[in-house]
């Protein structure tokens, strides 16, 4: 594109062009100097979009709504004009460099980094939503680094007549995006995150836009953390040196900041005087200040063999001679020559035993069999189990985001409910509500980080809550903020164990060797897999909670997995028994969970040859049977033995093509299958729950939501029922569908 002027030089408007700085949407975006001397930045609008019959005046109405908006991570719209020949805008000149640009130069962004990053584009995103404004465009290429931060133009996208209108939520997932490219450089996998960013980040590229949170919620999200401010520079010196040359191409005159040199690092909010744990306490027990006396935020009306010789883990003969069963290469099952056939699963719609609608998303969802405890971002609500109404006061304990993959906040043991989440003074609690009246047992302010005095030394995730006997674990991922962070380095898990009684910690141990933590719901043999640098081998570990977390044996596995996870457990507990996939990710392995010694093994095949991976590994309620998800297959096995009782096998295609699998085959974690006493329930890749008789392996029904978001409806099993949360309804059928 030629913008040559009568004089030779290349000039848009009444601007003089130094040079093309990038391409931006089908859009040049160049820096420019006045007849003045002072330095703009110009965008020219593609010829293409100009040409769109509507765009000029689309066009001139976003940049008057522009000029109105500022704030300190936007860059104002200085000049613009609708009516050119070619439609160019003009906005204040900031010395920078593209997020993308500096990202494959010299590789991803650290820790304070990103997280200035996600804080600054946040702020600039309020100020344009709070003004009924979106962006539109927020990407790798339109975010600029600046030495005082992160720069967004206040002028939104304005697209093709037709074309889809850009939401704030949109907008969010531009952000996360942005971020998790300035973390990992290329793929996009959240594992690429920082703990302090992983859930809040990853809240913002939920399929559904409505799971999203908003900008003002990451602002606030990132300063309830209390992470010490930065010190110096926020960009690495290779950047910092490269936005110093991009000044000194353009020269001094700037009609923004370019032209003052570097700057004092963005400004962080301060991090607030936060809340004892005493008046926490007080402010729980009493009902009152905190968890008490709020408006009920979900409002509901009922319509109505013996060991094989080898190692554990590692390569060994197989438990028997092994076939494949059925003809797809997403099914495998081992069988003897004489074992069960698999049986297709089909049944029945489910009959509802109630269904009512609340007032929020429910982001948060456990149940005994006779109550159902309802977290949203608002309030914990408790329901009545047979009839869906609501019972006790609702509590001011909140969770923003959603449960997912990686993070499961609640458990229930004893009559107890458990709850990691929130409350209007404080984030990051660990409560518990008597399942029989909905009073609050106790409260512990779970720090996020551990003490260092003035300076910040660690910094603590919640990713998952268990219970065993008398104790209640939380585990998750230790951060250091002044340290070195890297997809490739091996991370730091803890597990921290608390009296179920009283709230108050009995011990921690943290390490390498401890990421994905399995709590059986009995014993004092805790398994642990360990945190291994990316795509390589790892092991399993036993942690010995009677010992205050001593590590015990160890096995190795030799085969690359993604079992190691943060978040809940891909390994199972089942009479005494841990069990693991090993050697090439298709044999499940059964030990001793006090020693480790080998009991049995069982190797898994596809008719087709493929390789197979076993996926998340669930037990009976009472331990007798294991249940192995493989690609479409659904495999029951004795516990005692390895022996196969049963292949339950899906049939037709998943929701995205292709053939339909379980989603605990999938190894991504979550409760993506659960047991009542004598029915499986277990979810696929078509978005159906399915009720499976756990003697036969026959299904009993099938449910599934038409309505329900892109990522699911969330459930859980109570008793002899199962509760769906889908958008704001939530349902409850019976195991046996009456």
């Amino acid at each position: 594109m030629d913008h040559r002027g009568a004089d030779g030089t290349h000039r848009i408007g009444p601007y003089t062009l130094l040079g093309r700085e990038r391409t931006d949407g089908g859009s040049e975006v160049f820096a420019a100097r006045t007849d003045e001397g002072l330095l703009v930045r110009v965008t020219v609008v593609g010829p293409q979009l100009a040409a769109d019959p509507g765009f000029r005046d689309r066009f001139r109405v976003a940049v008057e709504a522009a000029r109105t908006l500022s704030g300190a991570f936007l860059m104002p719209v200085v000049d613009a004009d609708a009516d050119a020949p070619v439609p160019w805008s003009a906005t204040r000149f900031t010395a920078g460099l593209p997020l993308r640009q500096a990202v494959d130069r010299h590789g991803p962004l650290s820790e304070p980094a990103l997280r200035t990053l996600a804080d600054g584009l946040a702020h600039a995103l309020a100020v344009l939503h709070a003004a009924g404004a979106v962006h539109g465009e927020v990407s790798p290429d339109s975010v600029l680094l600046t030495m005082d931060g992160p720069r967004i133009t206040a002028l939104g996208a304005v697209g093709v007549t037709g074309s889809p209108v850009p939401s704030p939520t949109d907008d969010m997932f531009g952000l996360g995006s942005a971020v998790l490219f300035a973390a990992s450089g290329s793929e996009p996998d959240t594992s690429a995150l920082p703990v302090s960013l992983r859930e809040v980040i990853g809240g913002c590229l939920y399929p559904e836009p409505s799971d999203r949170p908003t900008a003002e919620q990451l602002i606030a999200y990132l300063r309830h953390q209390n992470l010490p401010s930065l010190t110096g520079s926020w960009l690495p010196p290779a950047v910092t040196a490269d936005l110093a040359a991009a000044a000194a191409a353009v020269g001094p005159g700037s009609a923004g900041d370019g032209g003052r040199g570097p700057l004092a690092p963005p400004p962080q909010a301060a991090a607030g005087p936060g809340v004892s744990r005493r008046k926490l306490i007080i402010g729980l027990a009493g009902g009152v200040t905190l968890l008490g006396g709020a408006a009920a935020a979900l409002a509901f009306s009922g319509d109505s063999s013996p060991a094989p010789d080898g190692r554990a883990g590692g390569p060994g003969r197989t438990a028997r001679p092994v076939s494949p069963s059925g003809g797809r290469s997403t099914s495998a099952s081992p069988s003897s020559t004489d074992g069960p056939e698999p049986t297709v699963l089909a049944g029945p719609d489910a009959v509802k035993a109630w269904s009512g609608i609340g007032k929020s998303t429910p982001t948060c969802l456990e149940a005994s069999d006779k109550t159902v405890m309802v977290v949203t971002a608002k309030a914990t609500s408790f329901l009545d189990a047979a009839t869906g109404k609501s019972v006790f006061r609702p509590l001011n304990a909140t969770n923003t985001f959603r449960m997912s993959d990686f993070t499961y906040l609640t458990a229930y043991a004893d009559g107890v409910f458990y709850l990691l989440c929130d409350t209007p003074v404080q984030t990051g609690v660990l409560a518990a509500f008597d399942a029989a009246g909905g009073k609050v047992k106790w409260v512990t302010n779970l720090a996020a980080y551990d003490p260092g005095g003035p300076k910040l030394v660690s910094m603590y995730s919640r990713n998952y809550v268990a219970v065993a006997g008398d104790t209640v674990y939380v585990c998750g991922q230790v951060s250091r903020p002044d340290g070195k962070f890297s997809a490739e380095s091996p991370t730091t898990g803890y597990i921290r164990a608390l009296s179920t009684a009283t709230g108050k910690r009995l011990w921690q141990v943290e390490g390498t060797d401890i990421n994905n933590v399995l709590v059986p719901p009995v014993g004092s043999h805790l398994l642990a897999a360990s945190a291994v640098p990316a795509r390589k081998p790892g092991r399993v570990q036993m942690i010995d909670a009677g010992r205050k977390g001593a590590r015990g044996w160890k096995v190795s596995l030799p085969f690359k997995s993604s079992y190691y996870n943060l978040g809940w457990p891909m390994t199972c507990y089942a009479d005494g028994l841990f069990l693991f996939a090993g050697d090439k990710g298709d044999t499940l392995f059964a030990v001793d969970a006090a020693t480790g010694n080998e009991k049995w093994h069982q190797r898994f095949e596809a008719k087709s040859g493929d390789q197979v991976r076993i996926g998340y590994l669930f037990s009976s309620l009472d331990g007798a049977t294991v249940y192995v998800a493989v690609g479409s297959d659904l495999a029951a096995l004795a516990t005692a033995d390895g022996t196969l009782r049963w292949v339950a096998t899906l049939d037709g295609a998943g929701e995205m093509g292709g053939a339909n699998l379980f989603n605990a085959s999938l190894r991504l974690g979550g409760r993506n299958a659960q047991c009542s006493a004598d029915t499986v329930f277990a979810t696929d890749s078509a978005k159906t729950l399915w009720a499976i008789d756990a003697a036969t392996g026959r299904a009993r029904w099938k449910y599934r939501d038409p309505g329900q978001p892109d990522v699911g409806f969330m459930w859980t099993v109570g008793g002899d029922r199962v509760f769906i949360a889908s958008q704001l309804t939530m349902t409850a059928i019976a195991a046996h569908g009456r």
